[in-house]
């Protein structure tokens, strides 16, 4: 089994599931109200979009309704949480990841949690494939030396950013170009780096068992 992808699928989808229960969380308290359209802040009032930095965790659903949507997100933040730390490794366990990321997102899970699902599902789908012959490149080689300070960095910037916004949230609003940059670049950066490192072990067992 390749560890470091599976480490990588299950933190993916871990992280999605969290900020799915987030989003259901806060759309729940809104009660029973209908969206003012397809899109909307998952924080209402008196979360004003435009002056914090995460602009009130906006998200869309395809139903009318902030309490029903809530309540089916919690549902999902639930599912992805349980499939992502016990079933990614499984047939189809990354296939599934990635189907509960894309309901997520057309049912109040914001926009940002179902893509890290996504992309973990899609690392999930990889966790028993053959990797590699009898060797590899250079830039392999190097990225496996790199792992898992992308995944690690990622992680610290995802759940340190609130921290930061709490207190800085002037700052951080500032800065959220680039912050946003960081993440979508961890993300595939994460995956390449445990392919490699999975890889290298793969090299290196071939090698000692000769």
């Amino acid at each position: 089994m390749r560890r470091a992808t599976r480490i990588v699928a299950t933190s993916f989808g871990l992280i999605a599931g969290i900020a799915g229960l987030g989003h259901g969380y806060f759309e729940v308290l809104q009660g029973n109200a209908r969206p003012v359209s397809l899109m909307f802040a998952s924080i209402g009032s008196p979360c004003v979009p435009e002056k914090i930095w995460h602009g009130c965790e906006p998200a869309m659903t395809l139903l009318p309704n902030f309490l029903i949507t809530g309540l089916l997100t919690v549902i999902l933040g639930l599912l992805t949480l349980i499939w992502s730390a016990s079933f990614v490794q499984r047939k189809n366990g990354g296939s599934i990841l990635i189907l509960l990321s894309v309901i997520m997102l057309l049912f109040g899970g914001g926009f940002f949690p179902p893509l890290f699902g996504v992309v973990g599902g899609v690392a999930g789908t990889q966790v028993d494939k053959t990797l590699v012959g009898k060797s590899i490149g250079s830039i392999l080689h190097f990225a496996a030396k790199l792992w898992p300070w992308p995944l690690v960095i990622f992680i610290v910037w995802v759940f340190g950013q609130y921290l930061v916004g709490y207190f800085f949230n002037d700052f951080l609003r500032s800065i959220i170009g680039l912050s946003l940059l960081l993440m979508v670049v961890l993300l595939p950066l994460s995956v390449y780096v445990g392919y490699a490192y999975d890889a290298q072990n793969e090299v290196d067992a071939l090698a000692i068992g000769k």
